[in-house]
């Protein structure tokens, strides 16, 4: 009950400030990658103004190296940004299946709880009903006897 308490609190709390999180941390995850592809565009832009001064062959080879290096990066960065989404939303799933577990068994718990109630209820019905209808025939009984006037 204490766990559910906490867990009741708490999502009460994370839907408050919900919408505020998800905006900053939406803001962190464009200004990390803005930052990456700036840097991304800066190393390109390098390797282009060093095209020209490259008059070698082997200094061209390894020029189209990096750009095809710089190239993968990019793709790889990509595919970083949402390996690390569906990681972090695979870690909330995993906190909220645990928290929904602790919420179920306290549904359960609050099952049996009221379904021991209900049958001492019914229980006590029935000897509440039981009492009253023997002490209607003790009634009646005393009723038949006293009628029939004293035992000679």
């Amino acid at each position: 009950q204490a766990a559910f308490a906490h867990l009741s609190l708490a999502f009460r709390c994370d839907m408050f400030t919900l919408q505020q999180r998800v905006q900053v941390e939406k803001r962190a995850r464009d200004a990390a990658e803005e930052n990456i592809q700036e840097e991304l565009g800066q190393c390109q832009a390098a390797l282009e103004r060093l095209g020209p001064s490259c008059t070698d062959v082997g200094c061209k080879e390894t020029l189209e190296q990096l750009q095809h290096s710089l190239a993968v990066l990019a793709a790889a960065v990509k595919r970083a940004t949402s390996a690390a989404e569906k990681l972090g939303a695979v870690h909330q799933e995993a906190r909220m299946s645990r928290a929904t577990e602790v919420m179920v068994q306290h549904v359960e718990n609050l099952k049996r709880h009221h379904m021991r109630e209900h049958a001492e209820l019914e229980e006590m019905k029935r000897l509440i009903q039981q009492n009253s209808r023997n002490r209607q025939l003790a009634e009646t009984q005393g009723e038949v006897g006293s009628a029939a006037g004293p035992c000679p």
